[in-house]
């Protein structure tokens, strides 16, 4: 009824006719897409409707000393979490229009009071462009992939790898002068088709490269050792590290990882780590499951043409929580079906790097972050450094800098939800209670938090928390 190619063009075809604002620039900026697609059933069921409701680009997040207590900076602007929360954007105006008694696409009444459920034959597939950062991207090479990093020659400690990351990272701060706190993510770094190793060692291992290619000229019968592609996502900390050893052994799998900041932690969690958490408590979010059902799970992850695993994916996204057991009624490990399109998406970097000349100055990520969705008013949201494009210093901290889908403006279409709803018809677990903060209104999620705590002590109890600081804004 569809098939991966399908999918993926219509997310490139989409993201081709947004405006140029915040786009790379052409043969020197590469990015990342996800989406998120609204499939619908026809009425014979024969054939199936495909819309675009949340497209996100963007490969960088922000290191932990950048985050904001009013929730109105963008931690993570990943391709993939950008999508996310433009879908809960989408979800949370489909869910204003059904209590108001309008017409929604996605939702119906369900069995229990004041609670919606998304309508028969309707479901959501989940699309990226690259395989997720961290443990998804953790596999080993195959001779016909690029490997333009040769495997690791010797143990590395983690010292010489912090001071190689601090050259790096102030080398790029000075020529890229972006934003304070903002960082680049090693999973989609230039070196991301090989592993994602820093700058410093690309450059190490290509000079090496080159001196074994010389060899091999003379010696065709050479074999290369074995190697794996690296994700930058560094292991959460009080748990296993990667053994940083040569080829294969160089990383541990299945285990949690975070973004990486150079210099500066951050907090968020791979790609891979929010995949398989969406896959056991739904997409929706705490807030939008006061009004749900159930939980909203993928049914299908699509992934564009690139260095891919079907078993680092079944890994990373089904494995990790296949076991776990005891949660509330209606949510469940989920496990989506893992397909890979053969189509690539023109702006990532290998696209990029083959039309380069060195005319055009440095490849470099773009800056830019984009989120649109299919709501009404804005689709359309351009940040940078975590917040709305352009914005001068200067207003930096006010509502004209904020993002559509950042933590704040997300809780007050929920709020803006909650007015709207009857008292009559106002979920169960939203009536009489003292409820004022964000924190507040997750943690009223009472269903929702019972089956997340059964997820962190039965799979993911490293997962970090985010300090309690960071949610009491309202």
């Amino acid at each position: 009824m569809w098939s991966p190619d399908e999918i993926a063009s219509v997310c490139y075809n989409h993201f081709n006719k947004l405006p140029k604002r915040g786009k790379p620039e052409t043969d020197r900026e590469w990015t990342l897409l996800a989406a998120v697609i609204l499939l619908t059933d026809s009425s014979d069921q024969k054939t199936v409707h495909k819309q675009v409701v949340s497209l996100g680009t963007g490969t960088k997040c922000i290191g932990q000393s950048a985050m904001s207590m009013k929730g109105d900076v963008l931690n993570d602007s990943h391709a993939e979490v950008i999508a996310r929360r433009g879908c809960v954007r989408y979800l949370t105006e489909q869910l204003y229009r059904a209590v108001s008694g309008q017409s929604s696409e996605v939702f119906c009444p369900g069995t229990d009071e004041g609670k919606w459920a998304v309508k028969p034959g309707v479901s959501f597939l989940f699309f990226t462009s690259q395989t997720p950062c961290g443990d998804a991207s953790i596999f080993p090479m195959t001779g016909s992939q690029a490997q333009p990093c040769e495997p690791v020659k010797a143990i590395q400690n983690e010292e010489s790898e912090r001071r190689g990351l601090k050259r790096h990272a102030e080398s790029e701060l000075e020529e890229t002068r972006q934003g304070p706190g903002m960082k680049t993510s090693d999973n989609h770094s230039s070196c991301r088709k090989s592993g994602d190793a820093d700058e410093h060692e690309v450059i190490t291992e290509n000079k090496e490269r080159n001196q074994l290619n010389e060899v091999s000229h003379y010696q065709p019968n050479v074999k290369k050792r074995p190697d794996l592609h690296r994700t930058g996502a560094k292991c959460v900390p009080d748990g296993p590290t990667d053994p940083l050893e040569a080829g294969l052994l160089y990383h541990n799998v299945g285990v949690l990882r975070v973004k990486p900041g150079r210099g500066d932690r951050t907090l968020s969690l791979s790609c891979s780590d929010k995949l398989a958490r969406w896959g056991v408590l739904g997409f929706q979010g705490a807030l939008l499951s006061h009004y749900l059902q159930g939980p909203i799970y993928f049914s299908s992850v699509v992934v564009g043409k690139g260095p891919y695993s079907h078993q680092a994916m079944q890994r990373a996204m089904k494995t990790r929580c296949s076991h776990v057991r005891a949660l509330p009624s209606g949510f469940s490990a989920r496990a989506p079906e893992l397909l890979q399109a053969s189509l690539e998406f023109t702006h990532n970097h290998t696209h990029i790097e083959s039309k380069h000349t060195h005319t055009l100055g440095r490849i470099s990520p773009c800056g830019a972050a984009i989120s649109w969705c299919a709501v009404s008013q804005q689709p359309l949201d351009v940040t940078a450094n975590g917040y709305k494009q352009g914005v001068t210093k200067k207003a930096l901290g006010t509502l004209q800098a904020r993002s559509l889908i950042s933590k704040v403006e997300l809780f007050h279409s929920f709020l803006k939800l909650v007015a709207a709803t009857e008292d009559s018809q106002l979920p169960e677990t939203l009536r009489g209670k003292d409820l004022r903060t964000y924190w507040d209104y997750k943690q009223a999620a009472g269903t929702y938090q019972q089956a997340w705590t059964q997820l962190r002590l039965q799979a993911f109890p490293l997962w970090p928390r985010s300090p309690r600081e960071l949610l009491l804004f309202y």
